[in-house]
């Protein structure tokens, strides 16, 4: 399937998730809303890819929305709406079931496998927004991010004020919020806001390479529990989280890839994880 905005690709387990619109920094708009949402819950739906990259082609990420949609919505034209005209996909197989994770943008945490954002560049407003609901962020010297609302006249968009205190704190939340100020990826790296800064060139590859790893080494299905586990998490009391960990505990044992988890370590070879 071809795609107006994006670029879609899949090698050795890897999907790669490409905004491509380089001459707008990426801009976001109602056809790369859908373009995305249906390039992830593609793969999700491929046996063959354990593991996903969303990063911005050229030289940034994604400014935020495109300032001609902004632009018309100032003028009480209808732009990026609050929520999405697109027929809603069903649940992907092993994805959260919450109707939290089923808004417009806070799906991502749906799709039951590890996404790394390879943030390059500005990574600004809704962009900015796309990139927190990723799994990890890894950061390119040059990337650069500001949550930019309030400098537009708008607020906290998209479920950011409920996320972005959790990643990083209420305080910071709140600094960055409010100010709209620009943060470099060494400060970034320091408020938690990403998890590894790389030089430019080397963005894909690390984050190719740290996502082998899992590909390789872990089971799918486990990954895919316990990223389930760790998004519902957050709406769940210690008890309650611990009661699902015990049960989900439980039909572990009688997966496949319990089984080949034990089996591949006694027998010293590499593992061969089926995802049942």
């Amino acid at each position: 399937m071809d795609y107006e905005t994006i670029l879609y690709g899949v090698e050795a387990g890897i999907a790669t998730v490409t905004l491509n619109r380089p001459e707008r920094l990426n801009a976001w708009t109602v056809a790369m809303q859908h373009d995305v949402h249906d390039a992830m819950h593609r793969a999700a739906a491929d046996d063959s890819v354990r593991a996903i990259i969303l990063t911005g082609a050229g030289r940034g990420f994604c400014a935020g929305a495109d300032m001609q949609l902004l632009s018309s919505a100032s003028q009480g034209a209808t732009g990026i709406s609050a929520e999405s005209s697109a027929t809603p996909k069903p649940v992907p197989e092993q994805g959260s079931t919450r109707a939290d994770f089923r808004m417009t943008y806070s799906w991502f945490p749906s799709i039951p496998k590890p996404i790394v954002g390879a943030i390059n560049g500005p990574c600004a407003g809704l962009g900015m927004v796309v990139s927190l609901y990723c799994d990890m962020r890894f950061a390119a010297e040059s990337a650069v991010f500001t949550t930019s609302f309030a400098q537009r006249g708008l607020i906290a968009e998209h479920g950011i004020s409920w996320l972005l205190p959790r990643l990083i704190g209420l305080p910071e939340a709140a600094d960055l919020l409010y100010s709209a100020r620009k943060v470099g990826a060494d400060e970034a790296l320091r408020l938690k806001l990403v998890q590894r800064v790389l030089p430019d060139a080397e963005l894909l590859p690390a984050s190719r390479a740290y996502l082998r790893q899992i590909v390789d080494g872990v089971s799918p299905r486990s990954v895919a529990v316990m990223k389930r586990q760790i998004w519902d998490g957050m709406f769940q009391t210690l008890a309650e989280a611990t009661v699902i960990g015990n049960h989900e505990m439980t039909q572990s044992f009688a997966s496949e890839d319990f089984r080949e988890g034990v089996a591949h370590f006694l027998e010293k070879r590499p593992a061969r994880f089926s995802g049942r």
